[in-house]
């Protein structure tokens, strides 16, 4: 099974980061992807991924977050990284109109400009959207034919949002949001509506720790070993006759398949 989206770059994992990624081999994933939220964290990622060859891979791009540092001299840093070993993807970008600690107007260009990137240098891209579904597919769409392809990173939205990206050919990140109990439930019932060869998986550690865990560590860090707990809950929740271990295959290869691993 293949994690797409690990904030390895984290300082919640600066004691153990090497323990993180032993444990990961240890629960049978098979590569991860770290993402880049920024421009530092991004050479980060793509440092920590040369450190485990065949086992991780990382993304170069900068969070609609951290859009406010958007410049001229950002864009060609992202550009060089782009191409080094290791980085596989543009992203994480997109638009969060939910915190805007950025201006919609700097996110924007920031997700134009990484969009224009991805398809210069024929990369797919790693997307963010909150709260701003219909600006993000508008400015989305032009790029798609120019695109290798693309993953809504830990999707959340509603099934008027999932039915609109898949008709765009969007890939979708299941994360444990889909786990809890108080605000997962909506995404639950939308998993089955996800073609297999479109749904890739995701802890987006050490963020959203699966709530209905047994056994949660005491921290309430989340790590990339708590991706098989969400690939069984994913399978049970499908009702498409996937057994766990099916999924895990079928999630893997399309992992490969879209980062050209």
């Amino acid at each position: 099974m293949f994690e797409i989206g690990l904030n390895l770059t984290s300082n919640q994992f600066d004691k153990d980061r090497a323990e993180v990624v032993s444990r990961a081999k240890s629960a049978g994933l098979s590569g991860m992807l770290i993402t880049g939220t920024s421009l530092a964290e991004s050479h980060q990622a793509q440092l920590l991924a040369t450190q485990y060859p065949d086992f991780c891979w990382s993304t170069a791009g900068v969070h609609p977050h951290h859009a406010s540092s958007w410049d001229r001299e950002v864009e060609q840093a992202l550009r060089e990284l782009a191409q080094a070993p290791r980085v596989v993807a543009i992203g994480e970008c997109g638009l969060d109109f939910n915190r805007n600690f950025s201006t919609p107007a700097e996110q924007e260009t920031a997700f134009s400009a990484q969009l224009a990137l991805a398809a210069e240098l024929e990369l797919p891209v790693f997307l963010h959207c909150r709260d701003a579904a219909p600006r993000f597919s508008q400015l989305l769409q032009p790029w798609l034919d120019r695109l290798p392809g693309a993953v809504v990173h830990c999707f959340t939205g509603s099934q008027q949002e999932l039915e609109d990206y898949l008709s765009l050919g969007l890939s979708i990140g299941i994360t444990g949001w889909v786990c809890d109990e108080r605000r997962g439930l909506e995404l639950r019932e939308m998993l089955s509506l996800i073609p297999a060869e479109r749904l890739l998986l995701e802890t987006d550690a050490p963020y959203l720790l699966p709530r209905d865990m047994a056994d949660k560590p005491r921290s309430r860090r989340n790590e990339p070993c708590f991706l098989p707990h969400i690939v069984a809950q994913v399978a049970r929740w499908r009702e498409l006759d996937e057994e766990p271990q099916m999924l895990a295959k079928i999630t893997d290869e399309n992992a490969r398949r879209l980062f050209r691993l």
